[in-house]
């Protein structure tokens, strides 16, 4: 079977991915660092039980995570109703619900990632700062996260590499609607499903050479 590609095809799912991917990496990210920092300097006994709970979708089966947010955002829940109400209109099967479901399976990694770069800070560094009357809001953006910087660049392509690659939460939530719902990750398993290789090869392509590009700029920064 010769090589072919329907490039009119090709785009849209392509689009949607880095779309989806952009935003909820730039959520995650900021509530990411937010918790993270909040969490490693805390004290309370809790923190264990919290932590736990931030890092479980990372071993979860997707399809799990995606069926509790199904049940969670769904219009028969409280939460789903009252978004419906909010918005006129249900989260579910849009690409808002991608979004969502890509924000929490890429916050494990980049908690992780940001608390390792936390704790990595010199804490009298920090203690000097309030020391001297510097709020927590200026310890953070003039202390901390200058020292994190590492951590930050690598929490934020690790939560944006497991963004574009998620499959089984956003199947599960957003479906899998051409034009409208459909990722990259999902367009490929139709495409395989329905033996348009070609197809499968041109998505499969382009998320490695994206991938490899973001890697090899976080390299060549650090």
């Amino acid at each position: 079977m010769p090589f072919s590609i329907d490039w009119t095809a090709l785009w849209p799912p392509i689009r949607l991915s880095l779309q989806v991917t952009f935003l909820s990496s730039l959520i995650v990210i900021a509530l990411g660092t937010a918790a993270a920092w909040r969490l490693s300097r805390s004290k309370r006994k809790g923190r264990i039980v919290i932590e736990t709970l931030f890092m479980l979708p990372l071993v979860l089966p997707p399809t799990v995570v995606g069926f509790i947010l199904l049940v969670l955002l769904g219009r028969r829940s409280t939460v789903g109703r009252f978004i419906e109400w909010l918005f006129g209109a249900p989260v579910v099967f849009t690409w808002w619900a991608a979004v969502i479901a890509t924000f929490v399976v890429a916050f494990p990694l980049v908690y992780q990632a940001m608390r390792a770069g936390f704790d990595s800070v010199d804490p009298e560094l920090e203690a000097a700062a309030r020391a001297s009357g510097a709020s927590e809001w200026q310890v953070l953006r003039y202390i901390s996260l200058p020292l994190a910087s590492r951590s930050l660049v690598t929490a934020y392509i690790l939560g944006f590499a497991r963004g574009l690659g998620e499959f089984g939460a956003t199947l599960m939530i957003a479906g899998n609607i051409p034009g409208r719902t459909q990722t990259v990750p999902t367009a490929i398993y139709v495409a395989v499903d329905a033996g348009h290789n070609s197809m499968a090869w041109a998505w499969t392509i382009s998320m490695i050479v994206f991938s490899f590009l973001m890697l090899l700029i976080a390299r060549k920064r650090y």
